[in-house]
């Protein structure tokens, strides 16, 4: 079967507004330099809306103003959300590394990702999960 006929894990408005409520810390895994992307966009508006960003990215030393981290794991402060902008085969590796930090409380996959699978692992680690919407999109909602 495929993964795509299953229904999407995900979190609920009500759900989604208290994570922005909370959150303060957001670590961005896929963040482009470049402006006309839409990591880049939404990691600048959610900087500018309040949020403490960390950029990850395997080049760059600083994106909008920020030291770049080559992996989760590098970023030596606590982390409340990841906003994921990779493509979904890869959400396994990054939800078995948001579980290893410990501190995460929030797992994102930004529009058109989806991976059923990375979103229960996170969900039955206790985090929120959000898959297949744009943060900023529901931010700007609220």
């Amino acid at each position: 079967m495929d993964a795509c006929e299953f229904p999407t894990v995900n979190s609920n408005k009500e759900e989604i507004r208290k994570i922005f409520d909370t959150v303060k810390t957001i670590a961005v895994l896929g963040l482009s330099p470049d402006p006309e992307k839409a990591s880049h966009r939404v990691a600048k508006y959610l900087q500018e809306a309040g949020y403490k960003i960390y950029p990850v990215y395997p080049k760059e030393e600083s994106i909008l103003g920020e030291k770049v981290y080559r992996s989760l794991e590098e970023i030596p402060d606590s982390v409340d959300m990841v906003n994921i902008f990779r493509k979904p085969n890869a959400l396994v590796a990054i939800a078995k590394a948001t579980i290893a930090r410990g501190d995460v409380k929030v797992f994102w996959a930004q529009k058109d990702i989806v991976n059923n699978e990375a979103a229960e692992m996170a969900k039955q680690a206790g985090m929120m999960v959000v898959q297949n919407h744009c943060s900023m999109v529901e931010h700007r909602n609220l």
